[in-house]
């Protein structure tokens, strides 16, 4: 099977079931940001990374791929098809896996700025797409049915990433940088240093 078949040369793309509809749709919009999070997932997993957050990424990349055909099948449409739907027990799963990535990390007491180890960092951008995922996902909601397991699921999923990227770093001792909330930039501290 060849990679182009030149039927999206027209702007076009088709779904599951073969409706077609504009590359600029909202629901194409939504898949291709879940791939997208998905993605920066795989990088993640290339990356330093002990094994259990590994499976959970791992499991968290086929739960993305789960939703995105649900969403690529219009909604109930999913269901008739036998496409693998993402339940409320996928989500009891996901915050099972928060509550035990949470259990060696001291409380926050400031927003963080992303970064830290490059593991992290890079669960930090996969947290912000997923976010932008879950953004996407809710405006198609307001045109189309959505189930809510589905924008709960890309919730908790972002979550999940953030205290991931939190535990990576505590992990690797990397400490995380707190929100300095002070006037550092009026204090000159803002602009680039000089040469």
């Amino acid at each position: 099977m060849r990679v182009y078949t030149r039927a999206g040369d027209d702007g076009t793309t088709a779904l599951w079931g073969g409706r077609r509809v504009s590359k600029a749709d909202v629901l194409v919009e939504v898949c291709g940001t879940l791939d997208e999070a998905n993605s920066w997932l795989g990088l993640v997993r290339s990356l330093p990374l002990d094994a259990w957050s590994d499976d959970v990424l791992q499991s968290l990349q086929h739960g993305l791929l789960s939703l995105g055909a649900e969403v690529a099948c219009g909604g109930a449409a999913a269901i008739t098809r036998g496409v693998v739907t993402i339940e409320p027990s996928h989500v009891a799963h996901l915050e099972a896996a928060i509550v035990h990535a949470e259990q060696d990390l001291a409380p926050l007491s400031s927003l963080l700025l992303p970064g830290g180890s490059p593991t992290a960092s890079a669960l930090h951008v996969a947290r912000a797409v997923m976010r932008r995922a879950e953004r996407r996902l809710v405006g198609l909601a307001e045109v189309t049915e959505v189930r809510r397991e589905l924008v709960a699921y890309v919730n908790r999923a972002s979550d999940l990433l953030f205290v991931l990227a939190r535990r990576t770093n505590h992990r690797m001792k990397v400490q995380d940088m707190g929100w300095d909330t002070g006037s550092r930039c009026n204090e000159g501290h803002g602009h680039l240093p000089s040469a």
